[in-house]
């Protein structure tokens, strides 16, 4: 038998064991996954909230039907969840799903990648796959994760005979249903041939296509890539914005048109800023490794000042509007609508919103929200509940009550006429307000 010939075998049998570690937004889709293609799963979590809601069935994110949670954890007992690495003892696979945020410097935090490395290591065993979905550096894999397993592994292991370790960058986008796991491209990079074959395998699983890629640090500049991609040309969006409105010209209307050439355009579309885990993150992480080879980054760190600019921007365009109303932005009543970093998601991770709420107060407005998805945030030590909630009052009378309303966030479940209707004033971030749309008030776009 040549290497990785056992776990493959028990991989087409459909008698592998996976453990997730991580259930959020990345493992949780994973593992039902998983567990939907027949496999018996482990989710491995510290938030005792996740792992209570997968024992009773439900789901926790909006994407996960809880219908699904339930059939699988209670129907089918293929999908349990615990906060004991033991679980991975008994398992083929452990996949590593963990958050890789940014430090307040701005620098990687892989504490929880090396955490989890390091207890699976404890628990390593011959014939076992471990692969790493976390976005990290480029050189994570090898010098992070697979040091660490050679460091605690219990027994002598070789990497590509012995087990298996891999690199697979996770392409979940959140809030948005075309794109799923199952046929969206799974790219996979493996320390030695055989471990990418070993990993392909397991993948080949629960999607339609896999990308073998010659290495893991090849996969991983692949994640990078992806979302400096986006985060480039949303900076390039938004400054195409604030030169629009300083020529007097609509900047919706110049992409719009722009995209209906057939070739050599991609729309990309201007905001408030960068929200979420990734775009706002995963280009720091390369920035910070070529910074350690002495070099810089310099669309990385041009595309971050003109993104992280967006919410002061807005917030000047908030006073600008109100005071071609006569009026001061020190003590005016505005309504944010939105704090979710993205349209239909519960998500606030990075949330320009925030930044928003912050430089509002802090110029004196008073300033209240409405989130659908969010019923409380946290800014500056204080909770604000949102509008709609239990004591607070509705959106309709949050937003006739404000002197301005500023969209941060176009949820789906938003009636946009109804706001045009009942607002005074409006700074649409979103393009939100319909053109055949009749505000109430004044109405001033991105």
């Amino acid at each position: 038998m040549t290497p990785g010939d056992t776990i493959r075998q028990r991989i087409a049998a459909r008698t592998a064991a996976v453990s997730v570690v991580g259930m959020g937004y990345v493992g949780l889709p994973l593992a039902v996954a998983f567990a939907e293609a027949g496999f018996d799963v482990r989710g491995i979590d510290v938030d005792p909230e996740r792992l209570r809601a997968i024992a009773d069935g439900r789901s926790y994110l909006g994407d996960v039907p809880s219908a699904t949670v339930g059939k699988l954890a209670l129907d089918e007992r293929r999908l349990t969840a615990t906060d004991d690495y033991d679980a991975v003892a008994d398992s083929d696979a452990a996949i590593i799903c963990v958050p890789t945020p940014l430090s307040k410097t701005r620098t990687p935090d892989v504490s929880h990648v090396a955490a989890a490395t390091e207890c699976i290591a404890a628990r390593m065993h011959e014939d076992m796959l471990v692969v790493l979905e976390s976005t990290s550096y480029p050189g994570s894999t090898e010098d992070l994760v697979l040091a660490r397993i050679l460091a605690n592994s219990p027994t002598e292991l070789t990497v590509g005979e012995d087990f298996f370790l891999a690199f697979s960058p996770e392409r979940v986008d959140p809030g948005q249903a075309r794109w799923t796991i199952a046929n969206t491209p799974k790219v996979i990079g493996g320390v030695t041939p055989a471990c990418t074959e070993v990993a392909a395998d397991l993948y080949g699983a629960i999607v339609e296509s896999v990308v073998p890629v010659s290495s893991p640090r090849t996969a991983e500049m692949v994640k990078l890539l992806e979302n400096t991609f986006r985060a480039a040309n949303i900076a390039l969006a938004n400054e195409m914005a604030i030169m629009c409105e300083r020529l007097g010209v609509d900047v919706w209307e110049v992409i719009d048109a722009a995209a209906t050439k057939p070739f050599g355009y991609m729309p990309f579309y201007p905001g408030p800023g960068l929200g979420g885990h990734c775009i706002p993150v995963d280009p720091q992480y390369l920035a910070w490794k070529m910074r350690t080879l002495d070099y810089t980054a310099r669309f990385i760190q041009l595309a971050e000042e003109i993104n992280f600019s967006m919410p002061q921007y807005v917030a000047d365009r908030v006073a600008d509007s109100l005071n071609a109303e006569g009026k001061a932005l020190n003590g005016s009543k505005i309504l944010v609508l939105g704090v979710a970093y993205k349209r239909d998601v519960s998500d606030t991770r990075e949330s320009p919103a925030l930044d928003l709420v912050h430089l509002l107060r802090q110029k004196g407005a008073s300033v209240t929200y409405h989130d659908p998805l969010v019923p409380a945030i946290e800014i500056e030590g204080l909770t604000l509940t949102s509008a709609g909630t239990a004591g607070q009052p509705s959106l309709e009378e949050a937003a006739a009550a404000a002197d301005c309303v500023v969209i941060v966030t176009d949820h789906s479940s938003y009636d946009w006429e109804a706001i045009a209707r009942t607002s005074r004033m409006i700074v649409d971030t979103r393009n939100a307000i319909p053109g055949n749309a009749a505000p109430s008030g004044r109405l001033f776009k991105l």
